[in-house]
């Protein structure tokens, strides 16, 4: 599995953004809740570490995973957000539902990222168990709210660079960084 030999709660602060004037929306399933509280405060947790005020988090419930896509559409148009968190959580069970529920989700939240400039991260566990989601919602392999939130500060930094006049002016995310240098256009005068 993509996530043994990583622990998902651990980050490099100094490879963070500054998010201390962003804004954040997070949309829970409340299907499985234990899991997605632990991914909730997971992601919570990560947020306030980077010094987004608490205020600036807003936290929408939604009854199951397959409402995380309205519920991030109408935060989206509503809310004045950087970035939305989508946390679920859907455990295999003997029937195709899974595989329907897991696709539609998938495609939504990727049908959102497309379709608006406001990024929507995925944080919905597709676990064959539920031992896997506890692992990954705070046990053995950490918590994947808080790679979420740390995500999602990257991302709303990303947007917020773009729509400057000098993106990505400071050199502040090691490897793997997205570094766009300027180049100055010459005008030739005749």
């Amino acid at each position: 599995m993509a996530t043994e030999n990583k622990n998902l709660s651990e980050y490099d602060k100094n490879t963070i953004p500054n998010a201390k004037d962003f804004r954040f929306g997070i949309v829970v399933s409340e299907w499985n809740e234990t899991i997605t509280e632990g991914l909730y405060n997971g992601a919570f947790d990560a947020l306030i570490d980077n010094e987004v005020p608490a205020q600036q988090i807003i936290r929408w419930n939604v009854p199951g995973s397959f409402e995380l896509i309205y519920g991030a559409k109408k935060m989206l148009q509503t809310q004045n957000v950087d970035a939305v968190i989508v946390i679920g959580c859907v455990i295999q069970g003997q029937t195709k539902h899974f595989d329907f529920v897991c696709e539609g989700v998938t495609q939504g939240i990727k049908d959102l990222n497309v379709q608006t400039d406001i990024p929507v991260i995925f944080c919905v566990l597709t676990d064959n168990n539920i031992q896997q989601s506890i692992d990954r919602s705070g046990g053995i392999h950490g918590n994947k709210g808080t790679e979420a939130a740390i995500a999602a500060i990257k991302m709303a930094y990303i947007r917020q660079q773009a729509s400057m006049s000098h993106p990505f002016n400071q050199p502040l995310l090691s490897s793997g960084a997205i570094q766009i240098e300027e180049t100055p256009i010459k005008i030739d005068k005749e």
